[in-house]
Formats: structure tokens, C-alpha cells, sequence
């Protein structure tokens, strides 16, 4: 057998405020955008800051991160990178790449409560991608 890792790990700032829905099973989901900076020098010479924004999947997170991850506050984020294929309401073909987090360490002191990290994993029990799920 081959071997493969499928591993990453961010530190950046939420976008905006995450958001928890619950699929068909009542398993929540919880999701969130973190912006992560890059900064180099251009053919010009002169710096270029970089943003990439990356869309974060969480599975069953407590209420203390459904609470803490807001808008701003900065977080350490690992997990794995998962593809996505979906059909849009026109019929087309997409697909969408994200985390699916494993561990959430906040890394600020803004306002957080005393948690130091939780561990999160994907649930059990096998989970269809289209499971009402919008996104």
C-alpha cells in the first residue's frame, strides 16, 4: 500500500461569524471562513501581501467554539483538505474545497474563556454531502 497524508495546518483570523446547522441526523455542522496572509516581494520589488481565504468544516463542536468563533479572533486550525462535488440549483456541475477540522486552538485573548483546545473529529456515522446541507 502506498503511502499518502492528507494534513493542514492553519493560523489565521474568521472572516465573519461561523455558522451551525444540523443535517437530517441531528449531527451539527459548523462552518467558518479563516483568512491566511502572505506577504513576498513582487518582480518590482516592492512587498505584496497575499490573502487566501479558506473554508472551514467542523463536525459536533462544543457550544464554547459555537460561541468564540466570531469574526476577527484568530484560531489555529487542523484537519485535512476534502473535495466536494455538488449540483447547483442550475443544474451545473461544481465542486468546493475545504478543512474538515480535527483540532481548534484559539490564540487570542479577546473576550475567550479559558478552553484551551478541543479535539473534533468527523461523526461516526456515514454522512451523505448533500444531507441538507446549502453549502
Amino acid at each position: 500500500m502506498a503511502f499518502s497524508l492528507n494534513k493542514v495546518m492553519l493560523i489565521g483570523h474568521l472572516g465573519k461569524d461561523c455558522e451551525t446547522r444540523f443535517t437530517t441526523n441531528n449531527l451539527s455542522v459548523t462552518t467558518f471562513t479563516l483568512a491566511t496572509n502572505n506577504r513576498y516581494k513582487g518582480k518590482d520589488g516592492n512587498w505584496v501581501d497575499e490573502t487566501t481565504w479558506h473554508n472551514i468544516k467542523s463536525w459536533n463542536l462544543s457550544d464554547y467554539f459555537k460561541e468564540n468563533l466570531k469574526k476577527g479572533r484568530k484560531f489555529y486550525v487542523e484537519g485535512r483538505i476534502s473535495k466536494r462535488d455538488y449540483t447547483d440549483k442550475d443544474g451545473n456541475k461544481r465542486y468546493s474545497m475545504e478543512v474538515i477540522s480535527e483540532r481548534l486552538i484559539p490564540l487570542d485573548s479577546s473576550g475567550i474563556a479559558e478552553e484551551p483546545q478541543a479535539q473534533v473529529s468527523e461523526p461516526d456515522v456515514s454522512v451523505e454531502e448533500n444531507d441538507d446541507l446549502p453549502f
